[in-house]
């Protein structure tokens, strides 16, 4: 890696933090897994009869969320851009005899997100419980990024969510309340060079789930609005900045460096798994958190304990 210490190495490694789990730029997907070991797979039905949406499911957070609200008991719709890995995941929750519909849909297009929206209503008669994870990243300085990518960060990562929330609100008013969840990132609180664009959509992020929280809080909407916020997860966005990091490793080599330890993670000192994301995105929008909404929820493994 020329021209790169190893210390700002390891920096960088760590700063690829997540904030979607479907759309990451220049990487593919890092396939269909099942629950990663360690991690401890949902045994309860608590979302039997609701209905949830995620966007950006077609990889990672997700896809994995997806999968684990499928996994209780939920009936569950979303979305992602790429339509081979959608009809995956899919087609793996209906095997595991769960209930889902993959709808494409790009969340930077009002009008696309407006249509999911209401086919995943209307085809399960209602929406309780949705999920705004679609997300994208630039690795760039902010001299080198360019207005196209820096808007292209936004309206996807801000906008998009904006778009989201606008159409599925009165949807979980309807169906008697429920819970928004957001994406976020701990880039909220804490960033890293070449993450400029991306940090400050995350903040946007911040602002509208308070004022989400504030405007549909009480009767007749009854809906919480939360961001879970994770650390460094392993997924595609990790694996883009393969290039950057380790350009010369084997694909063997990036998997153990990937799996090693992770000196900015001060806590746990390892990414996250995706599964353990999903299963705070269960925790969060369950009825054991009927006080929680307005904020953002950390789980980065101790990531941001040090700063």
């Amino acid at each position: 890696m020329s021209g790169t210490s190893p210390m700002a190495r390891r920096s960088l490694l760590t700063a690829a933090t997540v904030g979607a789990a479907g759309l990451a730029l220049s990487a593919g997907p890092l396939g269909a897994k099942p629950a990663a070991a360690g991690v401890t797979a949902p045994t309860s039905r608590r979302y039997e009869g609701k209905v949830v949406l995620v966007t950006g499911a077609t990889s990672g957070i997700g896809r994995a969320a997806a999968i684990a609200f499928a996994g209780e008991g939920a009936k569950v719709g979303f979305c992602g851009r790429r339509e081979h890995l959608g009809q995956q995941v899919e087609r793996e929750i209906r095997r595991a005899g769960g209930e889902a519909t993959y709808i494409r849909a790009d969340v930077r297009d009002p009008r696309q997100v407006k249509t999911f929206v209401d086919r995943v209503a209307q085809k399960y008669g209602g929406l309780h419980v949705a999920m705004n994870n679609a997300g994208i990243q630039y690795r760039k300085t902010i001299a080198d990024m360019t207005v196209e990518e820096w808007d292209d960060t936004h309206h996807t990562n801000a906008r998009g969510v904006f778009l989201c929330i606008k159409h599925e609100a009165p949807y979980i008013r309807d169906s008697g309340g429920g819970v928004i969840l957001v994406t976020g990132s701990a880039n909220e609180f804490g960033t890293r060079p070449m993450l400029g664009a991306y940090a400050a959509s995350k903040g946007a992020v911040t602002g509208l789930v308070r004022t989400a929280a504030i405007e549909y809080g009480g009767a007749p909407w009854n809906i919480r609005v939360v961001a879970l916020s994770p650390g460094t997860t392993n997924t595609a966005l990790v694996d883009a900045w393969r290039p950057i990091l380790a350009p010369d490793d084997t694909d063997e080599e990036w998997e153990r460096r990937k799996a090693g330890p992770q000196p900015g993670i001060d806590g746990l000192k390892r990414m996250a798994k995706p599964e353990e994301l999903a299963n705070a995105a269960l925790a969060l929008a369950s009825d054991d958190m009927t006080f929680l909404t307005g904020t953002s929820v950390l789980v980065d493994g101790g990531m941001l304990a040090g700063l």
